[in-house]
């Protein structure tokens, strides 16, 4: 039997629940920096056919959001990967330790930040389609 297995399985839960929500930020980048690109191609071929220049709001903007969700989805997962190893040494080490979250809040206020402007952006292409 493994010492401490509930400790243990129950970290092993929190590391997958932290790959999962990095895999869903990650996708989300793939999706905004797509979807900017569905912007550029569908003013092009607007474009085309009536002969004049469709501005699309916001630039580059969607693919820069999207670099830095990928991004920060890979950094999710290097972060839990960490954390679960530390976690699995805190649980068979005998001494109390008390675990760092600064490293999660940083990654929480990027998110947050990024969060709000993506709301931002997609409200100002909103507004300018009106």
């Amino acid at each position: 039997m493994i010492d401490h297995f509930s400790d243990h399985a129950a970290n092993e839960r929190t590391f997958l629940a932290w790959v999962r929500t990095a895999i869903a930020v990650m996708a989300f980048g793939f999706l905004v920096a797509k979807f900017n690109l569905f912007l550029e191609i569908a003013a092009q071929s607007l474009a085309g056919a009536s002969g004049r220049r469709v501005a699309v709001p916001g630039g580059g903007f969607g693919d820069v959001a999207g670099l830095v969700l990928i991004i920060a989805g890979t950094a999710m997962v290097a972060m839990a990967a960490v954390r679960f190893v530390r976690t699995t040494q805190a649980i068979n080490s005998p001494e109390r330790r008390s675990g760092g979250a600064r490293m999660d809040l940083a990654l929480s206020a990027l998110m947050v930040v990024l969060g709000i402007a993506l709301a931002v952006y997609v409200s100002h292409a909103l507004l300018a389609q009106l």
